[in-house]
């Protein structure tokens, strides 16, 4: 079974950007960069304890929770209860407020900038320390003989020293005094790292322009807000970018202030029982290297993502009868007050549309939207308290929604999650279902869609974010279970809807045709077959396991069972070779998928002028939806151009029948061939409407051009052609080989000179970005630096150029056009001469270079 390791993702290192080149730092920020006490806490200056009330005075400010804080003047103190030293703390940083030049590097309110796990506990001479807890390597059970020496190696960082400032009465506490680590630069209580920091173009920490604005505590979490002041460095690359030796711009001097807020979250004293991760249900994990669980040797664990779901314990025997319960604590989503109001009941019904998933895995009422509180009916909660998962509504120009989550890294138990809603989203929905649903739904027939539609599309957005944050990753291969007729079928498709999965990318309906009068029923994603089993398999409590080693028996026989329907089936995104796992496609076979959807774009781009057309506006819309219109052909080709060389990945345990890899039907690759060749290599002109092009000024060669280049690249490459020439030392006669696929290429592109046509520019154009590849493939360019290296075509891992059959059989291509050309008549006009000339000599160059 192939493995998806995912790691923790969650500690981050020292954050400190260096400073812009030619930059110097004014003088009244040296003083105390980082804080001169910010990385060693007030250890630096040793002092003896003095009495409590001498530094908790009765000025002190003092609030109760997890842990009592105290503010005395302008210093703030924590008082560790000794109950509190050793408890692990999920330390998550966000940006509560930012100016306009950070959001202009992509940071907004909301945004997460670090997390880290910390513990306090108790050294010598009277110190605090914190350390920040890795578990890269771990031994959970105690118990274990390996426990006490994985301890000993995997001794974790001490990040800062606290001198003691009081001990709490009666001794059974400690107070420090955290203001200068907290109000200073560090990877716990600010950016978790560099990159962070460059992002949002920040530099160095001006220390006398950061302060601490608030600190509140509550009984599981401690929230801390500081203001914070960074050099603001200039662009790196693009539109604004400083000169060399220079900072440039505006921003030579500037600076740039942030606010942060920090959530400190206890974690449970006994961790949540965690779920092993299964490649055939798709979720995120976080995984560590255990020393126990194999007894000749070490054990990579992954546990899944997912929210601590527990029925109450008075109703536990129902549970067991199969009854619907309601948790002891559901997951609630709350939507932010910056919302607009007419998109909050949409953004709530995205959350509450997966209330029926759960309830296969035995639960009512186990997850809820609603708004948030106001500040008149509860004035302690707040956005940013750690405690709260909300919708993050952020005024951004970014066409994208999110959803990530915080969890447990001992168990993968998800405390929070803050969604992020970009506003722009909605352009993207909008474009989004013009393109793929103009053709059959008059609702999408221009630009300013009506609420219920953008409402519908908002809910959907919505649903699939959610989904994240339950755990759930992408499901690509969702859609490729769904024949591709039946997504014409108007009983079938509403009642089914196009693919079984909301986590797929499968978008709309794009196969369905006009006179299928098919209702929005079959044309939006909903939560489907595939969303109903993954979140049973993820939240079902199994009363009978006692761990998560029980588990896995009992899992597998549910999985073995569920994946007999293939609608329940799992494609990763991860997998570049698998036809059944991409995104934005629909139904089991690309070719006839993608020839419907064509059939559509054709009748779009014929109303495109008008359907974009505003009063009083130029021709910005039109250029716009015409560039989405070409990515979607785009798009249509890539889905078939993957079958060639493809190969279906099938995870599976050794209680199912079948392999888990096999190549691509040869006659399946033949059709995607034939495909290409009539809708890719014969040149679309169709793209090229003349009321469009003159209107927009798009250039005509480079749209085909375009179309055509990201093909080759990836048919033309050294992983496709391996991936042939291997599939034919494993199937022999039965696979596509890569002569069959020279051949149907050479006929595609060089038609002309079997037919003595005259080429045109277009085809002179592709047959030019043709040879070229192959040449590329003979006369490769030098190997990439690690930082450079990116490559072609996809990322499976191949063999080296020199040591398979590539060149061999590239050098052979070339040969061949070279014999055609020579062999072929005189065209007829000139410069289809000079250009069959010019490819013969490319040819001889590239075959004997010269010395």
């Amino acid at each position: 079974m192939k493995k998806f390791l995912l790691t923790l993702g969650l500690i981050g290192s020292v954050a400190g950007a260096s400073m812009a080149q030619g930059r110097t730092q004014p003088a009244d920020s040296t003083r105390r960069v980082a804080g001169a006490a910010g990385m060693q806490g007030t250890a630096g200056q040793k002092a003896k304890p003095k009495p409590y009330a001498d530094v908790i005075t009765d000025k002190a400010v003092t609030k109760a929770g997890f842990f009592k804080t105290h503010k005395v003047d302008d210093k703030y103190f924590f008082e560790l209860a000794d109950s509190v030293l050793g408890r692990e703390l999920l330390v998550v940083n966000r940006i509560s407020k930012a100016g306009a030049e950070v959001r202009s590097a992509s940071g907004y309110a909301g945004d997460q900038i670090g997390s880290a796990v910390i513990m306090f506990e108790k050294g010598p001479d009277d110190r605090i320390f914190m350390r920040k807890i890795s578990y890269a390597t771990y031994s959970p059970d105690s118990t274990k003989s390996m426990y006490q020496s994985v301890q000993r190696s995997n001794v974790q960082a001490i990040v800062a020293a606290f001198n003691i400032a009081a001990f709490a009465p009666g001794n059974k506490g400690t107070v420090i005094d955290v203001t200068d680590y907290i109000k200073g630069e560090n990877e716990i209580f600010s950016f978790s790292n560099a990159a962070g920091k460059t992002r949002f173009r920040l530099g160095n920490f001006i220390s006398d322009r950061s302060y601490i604005q608030n600190v509140r505590s509550f009984p599981q979490n401690v929230e801390v807000t500081t203001v914070k002041t960074y050099v603001l460095t200039p662009p790196t690359t693009g539109f604004g970018a400083a000169p060399a030796g220079g900072a440039g711009g505006s921003t030579l001097n500037g600076s740039s202030t942030i606010e942060i807020n920090t959530s400190m979250v206890v974690l449970p004293k006994k961790p949540m029982q965690p779920r092993y991760f299964d490649p055939r249900v798709g979720y995120f994990a976080v995984g560590y290297t255990d020393f126990d669980a194999n007894p000749q040797g070490v054990k990579e664990i992954e546990m899944v993502k997912r929210w601590r779901l527990e029925p109450k314990p008075e109703d536990m025997a129902k549970y067991k009868r199969g009854e619907l319960v309601e948790p002891i604590k559901p997951i609630i989503f709350y939507i932010d007050p910056a919302t607009p109001k007419q998109w909050v009941p949409y953004l709530i019904a995205g959350v509450n549309d997966w209330q029926k998933a759960f309830e296969k895995a035995g639960f009512k009422n186990a997850i809820i939207g609603k708004m948030a509180p106001t500040a008149k009916e509860n004035p302690n909660w707040s956005l940013d308290d750690a405690r709260h998962s909300a919708i993050v509504y952020k005024p951004s120009e970014i066409s994208n929604a999110s959803g990530p989550s915080i969890s447990d890294p001992r168990s993968g138990e998800i405390m929070e999650s803050h969604i992020n809603w970009y506003h722009n989203v909605m352009k993207l929905v909008r474009d989004w279902y013009f393109i793929q649903a103009a053709a059959i739904d008059p609702r999408a027939r221009k630009m300013e869609f009506s609420e219920e539609l953008m409402g519908d599309l908002i809910r959907f957005v919505s649903s699939h974010e959610v989904g994240h944050t339950l755990g759930l990753r992408h499901n690509y291969g969702s859609s490729s279970t769904v024949p591709t007729e039946n997504l014409r079928d108007k009983k079938w498709v509403e009642a089914n809807g196009h693919t079984p999965s909301i986590m797929d990318y499968a978008r709309f309906n794009y196969v369905a045709q006009p006179e299928d009068n098919i209702s929005s029923k079959g044309i939006y994603p909903r939560i489907g077959d595939y969303d109903n089993w993954a979140i049973e398999w993820g939240y079902r409590v199994l009363p009978n396991a006692k761990n998560a080693q029980d588990e896995i028996a009992i899992l597998n026989k549910m999985t073995v069972e569920k994946l007999k329907n293939r609608r329940n089936w799992f494609g990763t995104e991860l997998n570049p070779d698998d036809p059944h796992s991409q995104n934005e496609d629909l139904s089991d076979n690309a070719m006839k998928a993608s020839e419907y959807g064509i059939k559509n774009l054709q009748r779009t781009l014929a109303k495109l002028p008008e359907w974009t057309k505003e009063e009083n506006e130029g021709y910005e819309n039109l250029d716009n939806i015409y560039g989405q219109l070409t990515g979607q052909f785009n798009r249509y080709m890539g889905h078939v151009a993957k079958n060639i060389g493809g190969i279906y990945e099938n995870p599976k345990t050794v209680e199912q029948e079948g392999f888990v890899y096999e190549r691509t039907p040869a006659a399946t690759q033949k059709e995607a061939m034939t495909f290409l060749d009539k809708q890719l290599f014969t040149t679309p002109t169709w793209l090229l409407s003349p009321a469009v092009l003159n209107n927009t000024g798009a250039n005509p060669m480079v749209i085909i051009s375009r179309s055509q280049q990201a093909v080759l690249n990836r048919l033309v490459s050294n992983s496709t052609l391996t991936k042939l020439i291997a599939a034919e030392a494993m199937d022999g006669t039965k696979a596509y080989k890569v002569t069959d696929f020279f051949t149907d290429m050479n006929g595609s592109i060089f038609k002309e000179l079997k037919n003595k046509q005259a080429i045109d520019v277009y085809r002179r154009n592709l047959q030019k970005m043709y040879v070229q590849e192959l040449i590329d493939l003979v006369k490769p360019a030098p190997a990439p630096t690690t930082a450079q290296a990116g490559g072609r075509g996809n990322a499976a891992p191949t063999m080296s150029l020199g040591q398979s059959d590539v060149i061999s059989v590239a050098k052979a291509e070339l040969r061949n056009i070279n014999s055609m050309i020579k062999s072929a008549s005189t065209q007829t006009d000139s410069l289809s001469n000079y250009h069959l000339q010019d490819l013969s000599d490319r040819i001889t160059e590239a075959l004997n270079p010269r010395g």
